[in-house]
């Protein structure tokens, strides 16, 4: 049984304060923790309406969607249909890809392949990839149809980061080679994969493998992007866009209930054997990033396991103990905060910490 705003003040104040920071237009959060289940909102469903957001409502998971594309790849690798540390290119010959790169290196980030979306490099340059910023993205590209060959050849007509398997760099297009991977050894659409092997078996009937259907099911919160056209700032509503621009990197809607009964189904061992659970967290040492999930070591010596995403309008957490018992799901949708984005991230990292905090305080100092 959910319980009452009133229940946790101390939950509802935490996420009241992502709405009083200016980041957020509205959040909703869903707790499952000893004290049973909590679900709250803040904000407004839209802006200029009072409305709250619904705590049941549908949102876009961004690069939430990698720990479910990961999961599904693990789950061929469990059948004996993908080898984890064998050469994708014997799958996928036609993209000519380094003979060194592994599913593994894929769902770990450490392939080394150009990232389509766009890469930031150390000494703070940035080489683009295909338009998703400001007034082109918006005006240009919101509804455009991406197919993943797509995206993937023109990340390998870039330079690599680095040598596979030498260094880690976040890479949407190892997600997009993973569906393909997925297309390529089952002969399904990697929707349809998703639905036999994850969805369907766990219920989770709020979550949707868009491909490039603009569309988001009733209810939902709306999302906005706030950019810069010449001096003046704009704000559009990005509720409806065409997500086959980030593919199965980031393309999915849920809700926060179906985002629990994911992670703590993945987490308590239901959705892959043992062992393979165990390559899924084994960290990467650069930056703890296992096979489509963080591994966060807390000061209190516990452990959270998360992916969070999101993109123009929208960002999703999720959170969870290591077996499952405790998950934080959540939704942000951003409204009309006049921050760049290295600023809006600082902003938002540092609410989302208070957040964290609040519900695995134990986890966190022991």
């Amino acid at each position: 049984m959910t319980t009452t705003d009133q229940a946790r003040p101390e939950l509802q104040k935490a996420i009241q304060e992502f709405v009083d920071s200016g980041l957020a237009a509205g959040v909703q959060v869903r707790v499952h923790d000893e004290q049973g289940e909590w679900a709250g909102s803040a904000g407004v469903r839209e802006l200029g309406q009072s409305a709250k957001p619904a705590t049941n409502g549908h949102f876009r998971i961004g690069s939430t969607t990698k720990t479910f594309t990961a999961t599904l790849v693990l789950q061929l690798v469990a059948d004996g249909t993908i080898e984890l540390d064998d050469p994708v290119a014997d799958h996928l010959p036609e993209y000519g890809l380094d003979r060194r790169i592994t599913a593994r290196m894929l769902l770990q980030h450490t392939s080394g392949l150009f990232n389509f979306t766009g890469e930031y490099y150390p000494d703070g340059t940035f080489a683009p990839g295909i338009p998703g910023l400001g007034k082109e993205w918006v005006t240009d590209n919101r509804f455009h149809t991406y197919q993943p060959e797509e995206l993937v050849r023109l990340a390998l007509s870039k330079p690599a980061r680095f040598e596979p398997g030498t260094g880690w760099s976040y890479s949407n297009t190892n997600y997009v080679l993973a569906r393909l991977l997925v297309e390529k050894v089952t002969g399904r659409a990697y929707a349809e994969e998703m639905q036999a092997r994850i969805l369907r078996p766990l219920g989770l009937t709020g979550t949707v493998v868009p491909d490039a259907s603009p569309d988001i099911p009733e209810p939902h919160a709306h999302g906005y992007y706030r950019y810069q056209d010449a001096e003046e700032w704009k704000t559009v509503d990005t509720t409806r866009f065409n997500p086959s621009w980030i593919s199965a990197a980031g393309d999915m809607i849920s809700t926060t209930e179906d985002l629990h009964t994911f992670f703590s189904a993945l987490n308590s061992g239901r959705l892959l054997p043992a062992p393979l659970l165990a390559e899924m967290r084994k960290p990467d040492p650069t930056i703890g990033y296992g096979l489509g999930v963080f591994v966060e070591d807390t000061e209190g010596g516990g452990t959270l396991l998360h992916h969070n995403g999101g993109f123009w309008g929208w960002a999703a957490l999720m959170y969870s103990t290591p077996d499952g018992s405790k998950t934080l799901t959540a939704s942000v949708t951003t409204g009309e905060a006049e921050l760049d984005m290295v600023a809006m991230s600082e902003a938002f990292e540092k609410v989302k910490q208070k957040l964290v905090t609040a519900v695995f305080h134990d986890e966190r100092t022991g």
